[in-house]
């Protein structure tokens, strides 16, 4: 090469933009600490940081989960599902250490909740205790649900199979979930029914943070809807067939 050449090549490399670092990921420390925020933002019954690190079950149980899961991705095996076993020994919360959990999850109450090894869950979620993100067959591969962004799950309800749940959909009490739902929905009954749409639903806050909606107790009674234009209907069609005394009497001949 001559020196031309080279003088070419260094001008190139000098005036080449300089390649953009990417960003590095949060560490545990910081993903626990948003936990925690999450957590006093959420629950009202939250009287200080102090007593969400060291009262709340769900904090604990996705500490240990983040541990967990580090190690799985790692290539351990036995160590993160022991872990995972003293998580849910103590704090009665089953979390595959498998699971891919998002940023700002709050388990509230937590006994009886189970998120199993291929789930995938979205950074802003709320889940009540008794919730289960479980499997519907044995076959090895995706088994498990995905929820998206700001997904909110009541007390009991059960989500189950490789369904995606989509991002700000509220999951009601006790449901049963085994079909896909689409963003901004609202799911009730067994098994789930989309009774309310809300795509138009803001996706993030200018911070970056998705909104929650834990107004998960103004859900729509699709049931008791249904009943109540039944009973409408046959009250209408009663009134055809049979008229009052007092119109009878008016169309009686002498």
């Amino acid at each position: 090469m001559s020196q031309t050449d080279r003088q070419d090549l260094s001008v190139a490399l000098d005036e080449a933009p300089l390649a953009t670092d990417t960003p590095l990921p949060p560490t545990w420390w910081s993903l626990v600490c948003e936990d925690v925020t999450c957590v006093a933002q959420r629950d009202p019954a939250a009287r200080s940081r102090f007593e969400v690190w060291t009262l709340y079950p769900g904090v604990h149980a996705v500490a240990l989960h983040r541990l967990a899961h580090a190690l799985w991705i790692g290539g351990w095996r036995y160590l993160p599902r022991w872990m995972s076993y003293l998580a849910r020994w103590w704090t009665h919360i089953d979390i595959h250490p498998g699971a891919r959990i998002g940023r700002r999850f709050f388990i509230d109450h937590g006994t009886g909740v189970v998120i199993g090894e291929t789930a995938e869950v979205g950074d802003d979620c709320t889940l009540y205790h008794g919730v289960t993100l479980g499997g519907t067959t044995w076959q090895a591969g995706k088994r498990h649900p995905t929820l998206g962004n700001g997904v909110v799950v009541g007390a009991g309800a059960k989500v189950l199979g490789p369904i995606v749940v989509g991002h700000g959909v509220r999951v009601a009490a006790n449901s049963v979930v085994i079909d896909p739902v689409p963003e901004g929905a609202t799911v009730v009954g067994i098994p789930g029914r989309v009774v309310v749409r809300e795509a138009s639903r803001p996706r993030r806050t200018a911070d970056g943070f998705m909104p929650v909606d834990l107004n998960h107790h103004l859900i729509p009674d699709p049931v008791g809807r249904a009943m109540t234009c039944m009973l409408a209907r046959i009250q209408e069609l009663e009134d055809r067939l049979d008229p009052p005394p007092d119109h009878r009497d008016n169309g009686a001949q002498p």
